[in-house]
């Protein structure tokens, strides 16, 4: 018998696309699928056990359950418009950690400009399975497959910082804005919606799963090599020093984790610049 755990996630999941029918204008192998003319949707599941780090409230438990999804219709460049959320949490959870979750789940949609459409509630481990609808309005989904030679990579903000709150955790060291940076992570809705309508990116893709993984994904998607220089991945200062006091290498805080929730794109380098104008 081969368990899941042999196969792995990815290739549990590329095991999935070999035998099911694809639906829509764009199907699964994105962050998000395109159905009819413009709605985007996606769904992702966060848990107690694999996603609630020592210090994390409940409520910011449910931020992160409504973020990971919004970030999905970001690297698409879709406009969120609306939220639903399953819930499977034990029973002898009280009762106000329940509204906490669900309340973080809309805080986080408010932030990107939508609100909960609907949902269910079952009692179970504790689970939030989050589906997150979009428009692109008229635009063209960025996808992880239009990357080419000689585009140069980028990213919207800095790296690093949910790696080093998770090692912040793990080491004891006190520093707020990691731990904040790993517990709430900033969906980057408005940023997606302007790259697509500039029209100049070729792919796009969240960092969920790390830096390393997003750019093997857009290599693999688009039948390209990328060639990263090192010293130009932008970070706090405080991601040097948490590397510096548990030993970590930057090069893994930066590259080698997930829970980054900025998004990566290729664009021509000299229709850049229309990004700045």
């Amino acid at each position: 018998m081969v368990q899941i755990a042999d196969i792995g996630e990815r290739q549990l999941i590329e095991d999935f696309k070999s035998f099911i029918r694809p639906e829509g204008r764009v199907g699964p192998g994105d962050d998000a699928a395109v159905i009819e003319k413009d709605i985007v949707i996606t769904t992702d599941i966060v848990t107690f056990d694999r996603h609630f780090p020592v210090g994390m409230t409940y409520e910011q438990f449910g931020w992160y359950a409504a973020a990971v999804n919004f970030s999905d219709l970001a690297a698409m460049g879709a406009r969120p418009i609306g939220f639903t959320a399953a819930l499977a949490l034990p029973p002898t959870l009280d009762s106000q950690n329940a509204y906490d979750i669900m309340s973080g789940i809309d805080q986080c949609a408010e932030f990107c400009g939508t609100g909960i459409i609907g949902g269910d509630t079952k009692n179970g481990p504790g689970i939030v399975a989050g589906t997150a609808i979009g428009t692109m309005d008229g635009r063209a989904p960025m996808l992880r497959s239009g990357a080419r030679p000689g585009d140069v990579v980028a990213v919207t903000g800095p790296l690093g910082g949910p790696a080093a709150g998770f090692a912040a955790i793990e080491n004891d060291i006190d520093c707020p804005e990691a731990k904040e940076s790993l517990f709430m992570p900033i969906p980057r809705v408005s940023e997606g919606i302007e790259l697509a309508s500039s029209g100049i990116v070729s792919s796009c893709i969240d960092l969920s799963d790390g830096l390393g993984t997003a750019l093997n994904t857009i290599c693999k998607a688009s039948g390209v090599g990328i060639d990263v220089e090192f010293s130009f991945l932008q970070h706090e200062k405080y991601v040097d020093d948490i590397s510096q006091k548990t030993g970590i290498p930057l090069e893994k805080l930066l590259i080698g984790w997930g829970g980054e929730y900025e998004l990566m794109f290729t664009a021509d380098p000299d229709r850049l610049k229309k990004l700045y104008d």
